[in-house]
């Protein structure tokens, strides 16, 4: 068992990165635009109104018929307080391209001796494999363009906290993770382990992946 830290290949690929960040960035400029349309048109409608033209003071303008004071005062140079609230449709555009793009470029996760810890878009995870209650998992895997595919995982939860990590064992534009980092998972989660009913599982699943270490050509 090395307390060498190793990055694990989990995530999309460099094309897939891509094409999700080109999503991201589209989603974030659709929506600021959205948010922000509604504010310049305000600015627009008050330079073409006039709104902005000085004016002495509004007892000089009481004695004046509504229809001749200026836009400063009787306020029709702003748009309509409800449409200016049209523009908070965009946030969520905003929000969901903001989160594709930290989503992306920031999950990631590594094993530094026998813990292993998952990034994702907000937060980092980190779960102690060798005390961890560990079993075998499926998740959607993306898969480019196409539909996520189911992919297997290593679930681990920690019996104290209760926090939880979830490792995929696909690696980006693989068919598993390379052979040295399913040898690492696995020495992490016997280490110092016993071997006992309670454990069975947990040895039987690095047992698993073992396995599938020693056979890169068929999986």
């Amino acid at each position: 068992m090395t307390n060498e830290r190793i990055p694990l290949s989990v995530g999309a690929g460099p094309g897939q990165r891509a094409f999700a960040a080109v999503v991201g960035v589209v989603f974030t400029g659709f929506g600021a635009i959205f948010v922000l349309l509604p504010l310049m048109a305000d600015g627009l409608l008050t330079r073409l109104t006039g709104h902005s033209d000085p004016f002495p003071s509004y007892d000089d303008a009481r004695d004046l018929p509504p229809g001749m004071l200026p836009p400063s005062l009787h306020g029709d140079a702003t748009l309509p307080g409800p449409v200016r609230f049209v523009g908070l449709c965009g946030l969520p555009f905003v929000l969901l391209g903001l989160y594709l793009l930290l989503r992306m470029l920031r999950t990631a996760a590594w094993l530094d001796g026998t813990r292993a810890s998952v990034r994702g878009a907000f937060g980092t995870r980190t779960v102690d494999l060798a005390t961890a209650e560990v079993h075998g998992g499926v998740i959607a895997h993306p898969a480019g363009r196409e539909a996520p595919v189911p992919a297997p995982a290593i679930v681990a939860r920690d019996p104290d906290t209760g926090r939880r990590v979830t490792i995929p064992l696909r690696g980006m534009g693989l068919a598993t993770l390379p052979p040295y980092q399913l040898r690492a998972l696995a020495d992490a989660i016997t280490a110092g382990r016993p071997s006992s009913d309670r454990n069975a599982d947990a040895h039987l699943l690095a047992g698993q992946l073992r396995t599938m270490a020693d056979q890169p050509l068929g999986r």
